[in-house]
This record gives structure tokens, C-alpha cells and sequence, in this order.
């Protein structure tokens, strides 16, 4: 089988074949008309700024996506935060990328989604451990989308494997109640040596400790199993036995300090959101955070023309030459004209025609991507996510927890 677990191939997405049947038919059509205008294109969410904003990410792979195209591309930089108006623009040829769209909206809607998901969590426990656990609840192909999403957040770190190879980073996590089954009851210290014995020194010796007793009972067995060895205990206990979750960890807290155990962390996982999470920071060390990120909702971008270049209808044309004067175009409810987008020190977020003076102090945000077909910005993962952050703190991102 040539696609055995029903994913579309990174040659149909270059191509442009992973697209919708209706930009096929428009490609037609145009070459039949012998049309091809140098458009200008932008992407936005909202046409005007909201006051709410979302993390922009996934810009990596529309370079990608574009490299080798006859168009030049501008784009926020990677972990902006914004709130409306465009996050990118393309010029070109309109049939140099026609195809491209969908998987462009793609590229930044799921990931952009994920990402401010992941910054709501960071933020909700801005000095505790955070990692992400949420891989098994998407595609696997798409794990190492929402665990670079997660990093760009500022999470701590993430569980999956080849997630960690793409990434070039070390997945962390210890135990899963099946190897506490495999064990079977009344040998969770049985479990917990033989987990010790068995994986590198460098793996933090969290023992998972509410599987078949309660918390109280299983964290105060591990402490006694595994001595000064013992680095934490997870309590994963599901919503519906859960009953009062932050007097269950402070009930743990308070035996494990009875017991001059100061040094074992609390890790708590299963189900978190950041109201829950806001609720345990104080008494719990870290968190485990799966399908508050990886079930966000995707921002909802599009990709509408909003400037056609005069004299560019010849497909032969190509780009337009300098000092062709653009007309401005949209359609209903969309605006239209070359747009810049602008970052005042304030935190506001401005939207003004590209032609026109910015707001007073105003950093222009969109910035070039692809000139001529080529990449011409460097993509680095730990400088994204230290803008993500301090972005966040400019515009009060979370503050209303």
C-alpha cells in the first residue's frame, strides 16, 4: 500500500495536489482564459483587531511550501501574538500558489490553534513544570506539529519519541498505570524497583502512585521503596474519582512533609485545563497538560486577494513590473488593499494600509519570508518561543486569570 495509514505525502503537498478540487478548476479556467494576474493575497482571521489574541506559528513550513514559487511572501515572525488583520501576504502571479491555499490555511490554522492553547497553559502556572501529554489524541503524523507547537509556548517539554527526532529534543515521561497492572496489585514497590533498576540514571524517578490504593497510601509506599532516590509522584487520578483534586495533592503534600519528604514533587496529569491548573500551582510542583491543547479549536484563516497589479493579465508576464499602480479589491466584508499590521509598545495591535503612516511608536510586525521563490529568514525554535512570551506580557495575554 502506498499510503498505509491514509496520510497525504509531502510530494502532493509540495505540488500542490493536497488542495481543493475547486482551485483545480479555477487553474483551468484561467489558463483557457490565458489569465494570470500578479495578485497581491493576504491571510487574516479578522479583519479588525478583536482585543483577543492568538499565537501565530507554522510560518516554518509555508516557507517551505513556497520556496522555489515565482512569488514574494511577508509574515509575522514566528510566536507572534495578534489579534486581526493580516498575518501574511503573498504577491505573485495568482497561479504561481493558487493551488497552495489550502494547505497554506492548513500549515498555520492547526498549529496557531494548538500554540495558544499551550500559552494558556504556561500561563495559568507560569513558575511550575509543564509538559505536554497530549500526542496520543492526534494523528501520529501530526505529533511533532503539536509538540513544536508546545515548546513555542514556553511548555517545559513533551512525551513523544519521534516527535523528539524531529525536534532534536529529549521526550520526558516515566510510568503508565499498564506497567503498575503488569505488576499487579500489592507489588507497586515490586514495580517501582524494578522501573528504577531497569531505565538510565538520567530518567526522573516518578512513580505513578494512584492506581490501585489511595494517593495518600501509594506515595508514602513509594517513598518508602525508593528512598532518596524517589524525585516525585504523579497522580493521574481520573475527574470522576477525583472528587475535592486539590485536598487530595495537599493531603499528599502534608504526609510526605510529615515524613521529612520534602523533596518528592507533586506531578499531576489527567484531564487538566488552566482553571484546574490555576487552582493547583500552589501546592502542586507540575503539570501534565494532553487535550486542552490538542482538542483547541484551529484559528480560522483565509486567504482572500486584495489587490490586483495593473497591466498582469498575460500569463506570460510574470511578476509585475516596478511602478505598476495595484488596484484594491475584495469581497463583501473583507478589506481591501496592501495592509501592514503594527505592535505599539502599549500592546495595541494595528491594522493600516501599507502606503500609509503607522500608529506613532508602531512596529511594523509583517516581514519578508520568500523573495523570488527563496527563503530569506531562519527559523529558531527557542527565539520563538522567548518572542511568544514576552509578546504575551506586551498585550496582557491570560491576565484575565
Amino acid at each position: 500500500m502506498s499510503h498505509p495509514f491514509g496520510t497525504v505525502s509531502p510530494d502532493a503537498i509540495l505540488e500542490g495536489a493536497a488542495t481543493d478540487a475547486y482551485f483545480e478548476r479555477t487553474r483551468t479556467t484561467l489558463e483557457y482564459a490565458e489569465k494570470n494576474p500578479t495578485v497581491v493575497a493576504e491571510v487574516t482571521a479578522d479583519q479588525f483587531p478583536t482585543g483577543s489574541f492568538d499565537v501565530f506559528t507554522g510560518v516554518n513550513d509555508v516557507a517551505t511550501l513556497f520556496e522555489g514559487r515565482a512569488v514574494d511572501v511577508d509574515a509575522l515572525p514566528d510566536g507572534q501574538l495578534f489579534d486581526g488583520g493580516p498575518v501574511m501576504r503573498i504577491e505573485g502571479p495568482y497561479l504561481a500558489f493558487a493551488e497552495l491555499e489550502t494547505s497554506l490555511l492548513g500549515f498555520l490554522s492547526q498549529p496557531s490553534g494548538f500554540a495558544t492553547a499551550a500559552l494558556e497553559a504556561r500561563l495559568a502556572a507560569p513558575d511550575s513544570l509543564v509538559l505536554s501529554f497530549g500526542a496520543r489524541h492526534v494523528h501520529p503524523a501530526i505529533t511533532a506539529s503539536v509538540e513544536r507547537a508546545a515548546l513555542l509556548a514556553g511548555l517545559d517539554g513533551f512525551s513523544h519519541v519521534a516527535a523528539g527526532e524531529i525536534l532534536d529534543r529529549v521526550p520526558g515521561g516515566t510510568m503508565p498505570h499498564a506497567l503498575m497492572f503488569c505488576f499487579g496489585e500489592g507489588n507497586q514497590a515490586e514495580a517501582w524497583t524494578a522501573f528504577d533498576e531497569a531505565v538510565p540514571e538520567d530518567v526522573p524517578r516518578i512513580a505513578l502512585v494512584d492506581t490501585f490504593w489511595d494517593e495518600v497510601s501509594e506515595s508514602l509506599l513509594a517513598a518508602e521503596t525508593l528512598g532518596d532516590d524517589l524525585d516525585g509522584v504523579r497522580i493521574d487520578t481520573t475527574s470522576s474519582r477525583r472528587g475535592d483534586f486539590r485536598h487530595i495533592v495537599r493531603e499528599v503534600r502534608w504526609e510526605l512533609d510529615a515524613r521529612a519528604r520534602e523533596d518528592v514533587d507533586i506531578f499531576c496529569s489527567g484531564g487538566l485545563e488552566p482553571e484546574s491548573i490555576r487552582n493547583l500551582r500552589d501546592v502542586a510542583d507540575g503539570f501534565g497538560v494532553g487535550s486542552h491543547i490538542t482538542g483547541a479549536d484551529s484559528v480560522d484563516f483565509s486567504l482572500d486577494i486584495v489587490e490586483i497589479r495593473a497591466g498582469s493579465d498575460d500569463p506570460s508576464s510574470g511578476r509585475a513590473q516596478a511602478g505598476n499602480e495595484g488596484k484594491p479589491v475584495s469581497k463583501r466584508g473583507k478589506l481591501s488593499g496592501r495592509k501592514q499590521v503594527y505592535r505599539t509598545p502599549d500592546g495595541g495591535h494595528h491594522v493600516a494600509l501599507a502606503d500609509r503612516e503607522g500608529p506613532e511608536d508602531g512596529e511594523a510586525l509583517l516581514e519578508p519570508l520568500i523573495r523570488d521563490g527563496e527563503i530569506v529568514r531562519e527559523f529558531d525554535l527557542d527565539e520563538a518561543s522567548e518572542r511568544c512570551l514576552a509578546d504575551a506580557e506586551t498585550v496582557g495575554f491570560g491576565t484575565d486569570g
